[in-house]
């Protein structure tokens, strides 16, 4: 059955997780059928129309033909359409490692030009680790991937289950977020920045130097646009898949540890970096006639990557007092605000990446590579606005404008309007819903499809009429423009090969159950 308004698609991963059990006489196991037992009989995820089959890769090569459901209708008019993908082997959160993350990655990379976005079901002991290390393996990517798991199973009376999961399927089928995200208690934080702050609440988790990327209210979605990254180089989604933990490790500070003991850490075979855990804004002991000191100079001389991260949550690593200058002058890296998680798993992001230096490293370590870490502010410039622009004071008025120059193909007055722009022109919207990326796919001037780029744009975002930009600039035939938006990634829709195949008049695929998932 036909939807009735648009909608989003979604692949859920599942991977495992309280979020998924079910009572035994054992205790808490993981029950499979998420799809059928947890999500179908519940109004919130399906609104009845028995939807045809979505395609969904298992693998690089194989493609099944899965069961679909479709929400009712959100506050934004649109509806999203999802399927669930089960691992055969489902992932314990407090034993994953780099193995577990790959496979997710995996997952999502043999998927992406099928859906919108991706939720990523998952327990919780270690999912500020894998949000990390995901953000870091997954490299120029323009689609919303989402984790969240509960702290109690989603067939429990009393349950965290039921929002985690809707609101992370309304934002990843709604809003084009192009980040790896964690959602909890109605919060959307950015993946790297967020951690673990409680066993027992449903309120587990928080990012304490960031704030939430979006907000789930009554009212519907909150979205913080401002803190929203977005690819800005002319490249395509693409997977690191060797990030290895197993070369790191995390070591916390106390009063009277012994020199010897961090020694000992520093001497295991085939270690190549130390996540310290340290007082305050970066302190630790200097060790009996500078002894701790020394060790961390010659582990640093020994090529070992050391970076500085503080126990508190909230704050920053930084020179303020003398022993953390102490620490930085023995080679010891300032990891500012980062968090443990993202320090541990941006290091072995670092070490994995072939033909990098030990200075490249510890340079990169400082740097916010994935919105992990504050960025210093760029120091204020001040500037009287063009003269050949008018004044402008409301978001629409300033994107007909924008929308006139990328027509004419001005190049020039495009950046002007785009520098400093105060009304996030890139994601505003003309009357039949076109972004400044679909003007420019047919408009004149391939200069202003790469600035755009550039600066942002998204080439997954579609229009009223549910065409992306590469849709709109193959219609129109324009060559150029083609081969510019597939340059960055740019697919059309599943939608849009449907239409172009006339695969919405075919005979809906017969469904057969494989493995407990329903395949042709």
């Amino acid at each position: 059955m036909a939807a009735q308004y648009p909608e989003g698609r979604v692949l859920i991963i599942m991977t495992g997780g309280t979020i998924c059990m079910k009572s035994s006489p054992d205790g808490l196991v993981p029950a499979r059928g998420f799809l059928n037992e947890g999500m179908a009989p519940r109004p919130s995820f399906n609104d009845g129309s028995m939807p045809e089959p979505l395609p969904i890769m298992t693998d690089s090569t194989t493609k099944k033909y899965v069961t679909s459901l479709r929400t009712p209708p959100s506050t934004y008019s649109r509806h999203v359409r999802y399927t669930l993908y089960e691992f055969s082997v489902l992932l314990d959160s407090s034993s994953i490692s780099s193995a577990g993350w790959t496979q997710i990655a995996t997952t999502v990379q043999n998927n992406y030009s099928l859906f919108d976005g991706f939720v990523i079901l998952h327990g919780t002991d270690s999912l500020a680790y894998t949000s990390s290390a995901l953000s870091f393996m997954l490299s120029h990517l323009g689609k919303p991937v989402i984790l969240t798991g509960s702290q109690a199973s989603i067939f429990a009376l009393q349950s965290d289950a039921v929002d985690n999961l809707l609101g992370s399927l309304i934002i990843a089928g709604t809003f084009m977020i192009p980040e790896v995200c964690l959602f909890f208690h109605h919060s959307l934080y950015r993946g790297n920045r967020s951690t673990k702050v409680s066993a027992s609440s449903f309120d587990a988790f928080g990012s304490p130097n960031c704030p939430p990327l979006a907000k789930m209210t009554a009212m519907g979605v909150e979205v913080n646009w401002n803190l929203v990254r977005r690819p800005r180089s002319i490249a395509k989604f693409d997977v690191l898949r060797n990030l290895d933990t197993a070369h790191v490790a995390c070591l916390r500070i106390f009063p009277g540890i012994k020199p010897e003991m961090i020694d000992g850490v520093l001497r295991v075979p085939g270690l190549k970096g130390l996540i310290l855990e340290t007082f305050g804004a970066g302190n630790a002991p200097s060790g009996e006639d500078g002894s701790l000191t020394a060790i961390f100079k010659a582990a640093v001389s020994r090529g070992i990557v050391i970076v500085n991260v503080s126990q508190c949550q909230s704050g920053t690593v930084s020179p303020l007092y003398a022993p953390a200058t102490v620490l930085g002058n023995a080679g010891v890296v300032f990891g500012h605000d980062l968090t443990t998680e993202a320090a541990l798993t941006k290091l072995s992001f670092l070490l994995a990446l072939p033909e990098v230096s030990y200075q490249d490293i510890t340079t990169q370590m400082q740097l916010s590579l994935r919105g992990e870490m504050t960025e210093t502010p760029a120091s204020m410039q001040f500037s009287h606005p063009s003269s050949e622009l008018p004044h402008i004071t409301d978001q629409q008025t300033a994107f007909t404008s924008l929308g006139y120059a990328i027509t004419t193909g001005d190049i020039e007055k495009v950046k002007i309007m785009l520098t400093g722009d105060q009304f996030d022109l890139l994601g505003a919207q003309d009357y039949a819903e076109n972004t400044a990326l679909h003007l420019a796919a047919v408009g004149p001037n391939t200069d202003v499809l790469r600035e755009l780029l550039h600066r942002g744009a998204s080439v997954h975002v579609r229009n009223r009429a549910k065409n992306t930009p590469l849709f709109l600039a193959t219609q129109a035939g324009n060559v150029e423009m083609v081969e510019i938006l597939k340059e960055v990634g740019g697919h059309l829709h599943a939608e849009e090969v449907e239409r172009k195949n006339g695969d919405l008049s075919r005979k809906r695929p017969r469904v057969a159950e494989v493995n407990g998932h329903e395949t042709t």
